[in-house]
This record gives structure tokens, sequence and C-alpha cells, in this order.
């Protein structure tokens, strides 16, 4: 279990410090508020069928600081960041720049466009105090820490706020337009359910289709398994080398993970990124989603960590050209078996 403390950040904002031990440290100096910006706001796309979200506030974040500069690691005398202590296991804050905020105030009218205030709550989760380390890197238990922290998180802002879907997620690499290289994720929590989730949702009311993914899976595609979980790539792959983890019980999310499916998907989660980074003997960019129901799915969905890389060879990265972004039909080089068997190639243990 982890123990968590609340703090005040400058402006109302809410940190919370997550770990095995409980924190008590005190307070250094923190980076003052944001000026007030105008809150975002949503369009509604009638031929697709979903809401766009406008963040203008979002063209300030800070882009690429040096290490000596970044808000993300812990405060000492001489640098104010977002977290105003000398060492923490894992933080969770409010973003400084939302896309979506619990603001109540008003959207003016489109003429023709329905619009809606972008009702949420963006949080920012900084896996670790260590500015070079990484989710490959980090050890067993602090990986387990991050999925009870993505559980914890999915149960405040869904069950207990009310939101609609809650997505925890990481980008990584500047390849995919990270803007800070300290290791961190964010989640969001939507007051709608976006469609690309919906799809998912009510495909498994219809068939139990990821159960069926694992118990019919062809061990071609099994990266690693556990008594509890599983790693493999999908049948479907999407992207070059894509690779998903799962618990073999049907979950709905990590906040109903036992302790044993934690840590299986936890020492998982390691080998998958360290088998991604050992591919090209670089650290591989991807996005990361933490796939869990969204309210009223929590009885037919089943959970899933899914990792979507962004380079298909050692000098190509993968780029989402006019058939997917024109057709939403995505064309991918390598089949999923190709990529099985090359990231089955990779030990993950290599160096450790």
């Amino acid at each position: 279990m982890f123990t968590f403390r609340r703090h005040a950040m400058p402006g109302g904002r809410e940190l919370l410090l997550y770990g095995r031990q409980p924190h008590d440290m005190q307070p250094l100096a923190a980076l003052p508020a944001e000026p007030p910006a105008s809150a975002p706001y949503l369009r509604w796309h009638p031929l697709l069928g979903e809401w766009v979200a406008y963040a203008g506030a979002r063209q300030g974040r800070t882009f690429l600081p040096d290490a000596s500069a970044c808000p993300l690691c812990p405060a000492d005398a001489g640098r104010l960041g977002e977290i105003p202590f000398a060492d923490f296991e894992i933080a969770v804050f409010e973003n400084r720049f939302p896309a979506l905020t619990a603001g109540e105030g008003g959207v003016a009218p489109i003429d023709g466009i329905s619009v809606s205030a972008a009702k949420g709550r963006c949080e920012v989760v900084v896996f670790s105090a260590d500015h070079g380390s990484g989710l490959g890197a980090l050890p067993l238990d602090r990986l387990a820490l991050l999925i009870e922290v993505w559980g914890a998180r999915v149960k405040a802002l869904r069950d207990e706020a009310g939101f609609a879907f809650v997505l925890p997620f990481e980008n990584r690499g500047e390849e995919i337009g990270v803007t800070l290289h300290h290791p961190h994720g964010q989640i969001y929590a939507f007051s709608f359910v976006p469609q690309r989730a919906l799809m998912a949702a009510k495909a498994q009311v219809e068939a139990p289709v990821v159960v069926r993914l694992i118990d019919e899976l062809p061990r071609a595609l099994l990266l690693d398994e556990e008594e509890a979980a599983l790693s493999f790539v999908p049948p479907f792959a999407m992207y070059p080398f894509e690779t998903w983890l799962a618990p073999r019980r049907r979950v709905a999310g990590p906040d109903a993970l036992s302790a044993i499916e934690t840590e299986s998907l936890a020492r998982l989660l390691g080998r998958a990124v360290r088998r991604l980074d050992g591919l090209f003997g670089r650290p591989m960019p991807y996005i990361l989603t933490v796939q869990a129901a969204p309210r009223g799915f929590e009885d037919s969905f089943h959970m899933t960590i899914e990792i979507r890389p962004f380079r298909r060879d050692s000098n190509k990265l993968k780029f989402l050209a006019g058939v997917e972004l024109g057709a939403g039909v995505f064309l991918v080089d390598v089949s999923p078996e190709q990529a099985a068997a090359r990231l089955k190639a990779v030990d993950p243990e290599a160096g450790r």
C-alpha cells in the first residue's frame, strides 16, 4: 500500500505526494501561479461526431529547458519548481497549462457550431525525482507504486469526482512532441467519453473482445507472460512494434487490480520498455495509455496498457500521413508477427 500527502500550491492547484513511506519534508518555495488565462473550450465536429478542445494557454507551456531549470526536479534553495520539496517518490499535481478545467465560466456562442465548456481535470504524474530515469529504469516497486497511483487517480476522478472517462498516459521523446525530459506522464479526466474510448467500450459490451484476444493469442505474438498478466503484440497492431499489457483476469481498471496483478504488470511494463529501447539501441519514442473503463462500462471492460512506438527502423520514424489522417486507415510497415519476433530477440535484462 501507499501513503499520500496533499499540498496546496500557489494559485490553489493541488499537489499529491505518493510513496511507500510517509512524506514529512518541509516545503520550499514554489513557482508562482500563472496569470489568469482564457478558459479552454470545446467545439463539436459534426462530421466525425466528436469534440475538439481549444486551449490557447498551452502555447505558453515550458519548452525543453536545461536540466538545471527543470520544473519537475526536486526543489532546492536556488531553483523554483512545481514540486517544492527536496525529494519525493511519485508526485501528482494539477497541470499549470490545462486543456480541461473545472471552471464554470460560460462559452461564447459561435454561429453554426455547437460549443461547450471544456470541463475536466488535467494532472501531471512525475514518476521519479531522478531527472535521468524512466519507466525502463525504475525498480519494480516503483513501477508497482505507479500502477497503484494510476488506479487511485482513476478511482478518485471517475468514481468520486464523477468524470465520465479518465486516461492516464505518457508521451515520451522529443519525436512525438514532449516538452519536458524529466520522466513523467499525465492524466486527463473528461466530462464526456471520447469517441475512440466509447467505441472500444461498446465493442466489449457486445463481446468479450480482450478476453478472447488473450485466450486465443498466437504464441508467436506473446512477448512475456506471468501467472497474472501478459505482454504481447496485438494481431491488429496499428504501429510497428506496438505492445500491449493486460491482466489475465477481466479487470475494469488499475483501481481493481490485486497485489499480484499489480506486481506482474509492473514487471512486464519495465521489460516491455527495455525491449523497445533495446530494439535500436536507444530510447524509443512512444505514447503509452492506460485504458480503463469509462463510467457505466465497468462490468464489461477489460483494462489494457498500450504502448505505441514511433520508430519503425533505426533511423526512420512512423508518421501519420495522407491515408492515416485522411481516411483513418493505418499503413503498417512491420507485421505484428515480425515485430514480435524482433522484440523477443531483445534481452530486456541486458545491462541491468
